[in-house]
């Protein structure tokens, strides 16, 4: 990595891993030149930016300089009032009512390492040899305001990650309708754009389009949080790029709130992206010497497809957005007791399916919804966090010892952001919930927000669930949040505040969680938000996985993990096996596709251990051992996606493979079977070529389509030599495959281990 400085010129070239990033002072401005494959540092790149002179309808800020105009000059953090006509990166309010700025260079500084973002999820180098960080200073004087745009370039990832610091310096108050952290002008727009969106169980489902002249692609969330329905991630690809070849432009807003994120292709052919906050129903104010700072956007680049560009993803979020001392270890085989008894459950029905599990390999047992104050169904009690002593009359520290007798650690969910109405703690507090005085306070699953952006609701929370969490030995937290913002008003706020309560309700989650995970550092948080709500790579700086969607119907979950993968790391993602008819789809699968699937992130099970047949205990046990061999390339090797589920078939296929190439999984997934079907191979990618690789198949047996097991695999063995142990060129099986189509029946999978020998 390196940053290079023309200042004779104006010219700042960013080089991380395999990227270059350039920027030039045109007249002040700073301007977009380039983003992409890493080039040399020579003089060739100072006559990169080209401008042409337009006509009237493209006014020009500097007399005499016709060929400048700023309606038609690529920038990177552009404003509207001062004949920009596309969309502005930020907008600000002065006190006379105006929105007219001006930000021109002001200096830049160059520092070792990447800043922390006080009071913000972000990105981290561990060594200052990590990374290097570029801040251009921008001033208005006449507002008073100064911007300062950071960029961090990383040695070992081909990322960029931007944000913007605000700072009001004037002698009146000012206000920011919009700020955003980040834009990029683009050179054309022949470029594809590539989205996840979808809904509730139906999660982060990738969207592929051509940009055309317009708002192409404009992505928000209004939910007050990064919602079911899109994520806050945009890509642009070249028409012709796919999973492995062709350029493609990620960009990850790290925030869990409101966003928006739009590609605009205006009328000379370049393409505007920007993301950050969304603006709608959003403003902060500044008073004289305050400063605002925005969440951060990671831009990554990739030549090698959509598989370059998130395995970036992954490798960056694994190891320097995750934090903790859960961020390299083997995450626990879990059962959960959710679609087992739902909220119909007493410590003995606990203590059985804890029974159950310590035989199968089961290292955790998580208690669900349902243990505290008087929660028998879902309309009371969320606030009240003590036991519910007629289901738990020894109370957690009873019930935890007994898991723990068995074998297991002990877990627990809570969903601390809510309360219900039928409370003490509404009772109490009425006024603590977002509302507006006089308005219907709208309840989703008979519960309201509470108000955090309050610190002595946080307090509360902060106090309240630390005594829960040092009650028993508990290991494991849940952290639930199962509906989105109405009414987001604080009764704490005055008038002139009320569209900061989002943004300050997400300054107090992320201050809640950063004081909870120091405490408890030991504890692995998940978060949840009826499932994947709020996947996105804020939460993950708190808490290194998330529970990755409420549906866990092992087809519907082949899409949902691989739409996932875009972006996420398999380390992030819950992936549970549950009971058929799956409850949320209806749909019977076998025991053995259903493991196959979770055992793409971080395995688990979520049904009545008690209704095992000894056949299901046999095939989950030899599941169990399987996962245990494979835990490490699952959750900390590089992913491969081989067969996608939204094209073709709907078959689904994709692999781990280890750092150094020795290892590898694979898992390949049938969804409909075919009469007389050709011979189908599956190819594979991220090996050596030069290595040989013996096949070893996954022993969990064959299942019918009732969901019934044949465990007659030796369930000490859970893999098994395939084709006769004969070893494997790694080209040959990047080139030529492996032959898949001796599947039988409807919804089936096979899965395979890797190891290179010596030859």
């Amino acid at each position: 990595m390196n940053i290079y400085v023309e200042e004779s010129l104006g010219l700042f070239h960013l080089q991380s891993k395999d990227t270059s990033y350039i920027i030039q002072l045109v007249e002040g401005y700073p301007s977009h030149v380039y983003w992409g494959s890493r080039l040399r540092h020579d003089n060739s790149l100072t006559d990169a930016l080209q401008l042409r002179e337009r006509s009237s309808f493209s006014p020009n800020p500097v007399p005499g300089k016709p060929s400048l105009s700023l309606d038609a000059l690529p920038q990177e953090y552009p404003q509207y009032g001062t004949s920009d006509f596309r969309r502005p990166a930020y907008q600000a309010q002065l006190a006379d009512g105006s929105r007219i700025t001006e930000l021109k260079y002001a200096g830049y500084a160059i520092s070792s390492g990447k800043p922390v973002l006080e009071g913000l999820p972000a990105v981290y180098a561990e060594s200052d040899d990590e990374a290097q960080t570029l801040e251009l200073t921008l001033k208005d004087d006449y507002a008073g305001l100064t911007v300062k745009l950071l960029y961090t370039v990383f040695a070992g990832h081909s990322a960029i990650a931007r944000s913007v610091h605000f700072e009001h310096n004037g002698t009146e108050p000012l206000r920011l309708e919009q700020a955003l952290s980040a834009s990029v002008d683009f050179a054309d727009s022949s470029y594809d754009t590539l989205h996840l969106s979808g809904a509730w169980v139906r999660e982060r489902h990738i969207q592929r389009r051509a940009l055309v002249p317009g708002a192409a692609v404009s992505l928000e969330s209004r939910r007050g949080s990064s919602s079911h329905q899109l994520n806050p991630f945009l890509a642009l690809l070249r028409p012709g790029a796919d999973e492995d070849n062709g350029d493609v432009y990620g960009f990850s807003l790290v925030y869990s709130g409101s966003f928006a994120a739009v590609a605009e292709v205006e009328q000379f052919g370049t393409t505007r992206v920007n993301i950050g906050i969304n603006p709608f129903d959003f403003s902060w104010l500044l008073e004289p010497r305050q400063t605002f700072q925005t969440p951060e956007a990671i831009l990554v680049y990739s030549g090698e497809g959509l598989g370059g560009m998130s395995r970036t993803y992954h490798r960056l979020y694994r190891t320097r957005l995750c934090r903790g001392v859960h961020r390299d270890q083997a995450r626990p085989i879990l059962v959960n007791n959710w679609e087992a008894t739902y909220f119909d459950f007493d410590a003995d029905k606990i203590t059985a399916i804890a029974k159950e599990a310590g035989p199968l390999g089961i290292e955790l047992f998580v208690l669900d919804d349902g243990w505290f104050g008087k929660r028998d169904n879902d309309n009371s009690s969320l606030g009240d966090w003590f036991e519910h002593s007629r289901k738990l009359p020894g109370g957690l520290a009873d019930l935890a010892g007994r898991v723990n007798e068995e074998g297991l650690q002990f877990g627990l969910w809570v969903e601390p952001e809510m309360v219900s109405p039928d409370s003490e703690l509404y009772r109490k507090h009425p006024d603590w919930c977002l509302h507006a005085e006089g308005r219907r306070r709208t309840e989703a699953r008979n519960q309201l927000i509470l108000d955090l952006s309050r610190p002595e609701v946080c307090d509360y929370l902060y106090e309240t669930l630390s005594a829960v969490f040092s009650s028993a030995p508990i290991t494991y937290i849940k952290w639930d949040m199962n509906r989105n913002m109405t009414e987001v008003v604080s009764a704490a706020a005055g008038p002139e505040r009320q569209k900061e309560t989002a943004h300050r309700y997400m300054l107090g989650l992320y201050n809640l969680m950063e004081r909870l995970t120091a405490r408890f550092p030991d504890i692995l948080f998940e978060s949840c938000s009826g499932g994947g709500g709020r996947f996105d790579p804020g939460m993950l700086f708190y808490m290194p996985q998330t529970w990755t969607s409420d549906d866990t119907d092992a087809i519907e979950r082949l899409a949902i993990q691989y739409g996932t993968s875009i972006v996420y790391p398999a380390s992030s993602m819950g992936a549970h096996v549950s009971a058929v008819p799956n409850h949320q789809v209806e749909r019977t699968t076998s025991l053995a596709i259903r493991g196959d699937v979770a055992m793409s992130g971080n395995f688990g099970y979520e049904l009545d251990l008690t209704a095992f047949t000894e056949a299901e205990k046999s095939l989950a046990a030899q599941q169990i051992a399987q996962y245990k061999e494979i835990r490490t390339l699952v959750q900390q090797g590089d992913m491969y996606r081989l067969l996608s589920p939204f094209e073709g078939s709907g078959d689904t296929a994709w692999m781990f493979v280890s750092e150094d190439k020795t290892e590898a999984f694979v898992a390949y997934f049938r969804v409909l079977a075919k009469p007389n079907a050709p011979i189908t191979r599956l190819t594979l990618k991220g090996l050596d070529p030069e290595l040989d690789y013996v096949l070893e198949t996954g022993a969990a047996g064959s299942s019918d389509s009732h969901g019934t097991a044949d465990a007659a695999a030796d369930s000490t063995a859970p893999f098994q030599s395939a084709f006769g142990g004969a070893p494997y060129g790694g080209d040959r099986l990047m080139r030529i495959g492996l032959v898949v189509s001796d599947l039988r029946g409807d919804f089936t999978s096979c899965t395979y281990r890797l190891r290179a020998i010596k030859r």
